[in-house]
């Protein structure tokens, strides 16, 4: 009775999780295809997170217009600048005029939230003009120092990961891959800010770009004097006709030694960095514990 129970038991919950891997089916099938899709390059249109409600769509619009009355005021000058800085910065979905609004915005609320801060502290006069012109600077520059310190650190990133990047095309190269291919693979390798460029180039492609105009827009967005020297290599193999396999191999070898020099350079820099921390914090402090001593028994001998 009791084995019968348990065979009964065990045939439920196979029942049981058969159904439930068929209901399940479908949705691996989906999820497997958009895996491969997105392998090939395609992306979907993105939907927009579910927090963003409609405090942040009314905190756009007002960037929006902000920006715009920006860009006519004072002209759209430096618009093209600020593309290339964000877009070196890995941001994509944020318009110069919007961030032009969003600078405004920022210039606005912080001394606003000063004064208001300082009104409620009852601050001294000085203080509170001080701490308004330190608000509105920083409201002004804090957003670009921002994105330049960003962009800044992607495109050292950039710089560091492509020696990789190099090694694993001559290798598909010299497998017998083609070149749009290796890139493809390694695309799909690499994480960090050169796969999403790589993922992007090949997205370009796909809408119907060449391969020179898709790394040409990539050289655009990282300029950098590994990124150039690489596209550069690149569009001059294919223009002359020689070997891709070669020119990648001799590109490898010269990135792994910028990339030794560059290394040395910072290894020299530091002595001089340091200098500022060791006479101004590391030498008083140890003067007051070696002589701090002597110093109060001197001075006891000649007060007795």
């Amino acid at each position: 009775m009791i084995l019968i129970l348990i065979g009964g038991l065990l045939l439920a919950g196979a029942a049981v999780t058969l159904a439930a891997r068929a209901l399940a089916m479908p949705r691996a099938r989906t999820a497997e295809t958009l895996a491969q899709i997105d392998g090939y390059g395609y992306a979907g249109p993105r939907v927009a997170p579910s927090g963003q409600g409609p405090l942040t769509g009314a905190l756009d619009n007002l960037a929006n217009r902000a920006g715009s009355w920006v860009a006519k005021r004072f002209g759209s000058l430096r618009e093209a600048k600020l593309r290339d800085e964000l877009m070196a910065a890995g941001i994509y979905g944020l318009t110069p005029r919007k961030f032009m609004g969003y600078r405004l915005l920022s210039t606005i609320s912080a001394p606003t939230l000063w004064l208001w801060s300082a009104s409620a502290g009852g601050y001294p006069a000085p203080l509170s003009v001080l701490g308004l012109v330190v608000c509105t600077v920083l409201g002004w520059k804090g957003p670009i120092l921002v994105v330049k310190r960003r962009a800044q650190r992607r495109l050292e990133q950039v710089d560091y990961e492509l020696p990789e990047l190099i090694d694993l095309l001559v290798v598909t190269v010299e497998a017998g891959l083609g070149f749009n291919g290796s890139l493809q693979v390694a695309s799909e390798r690499l994480r960090g800010p050169l796969g999403d460029e790589l993922r992007l180039a090949m997205q370009e492609q796909t809408m119907g770009l060449t391969t020179s105009e898709a790394l040409s827009n990539m050289l655009t967005r990282c300029q950098t004097a590994l990124m150039r020297s690489f596209v550069r290599s690149v569009l001059q193999g294919e223009t002359l006709g020689v070997s891709i396999g070669k020119i990648m191999r001799d590109l490898a070898t010269d990135m792994r030694k910028r990339r030794r020099q560059a290394a040395e350079e910072r290894a020299q820099k530091a002595p001089v960095k340091i200098l500022f921390p060791l006479v101004f914090l590391i030498f008083p402090a140890m003067f007051l514990v070696l002589l701090g001593p002597a110093v109060y028994s001197f001075a006891g001998s000649f007060g007795g």
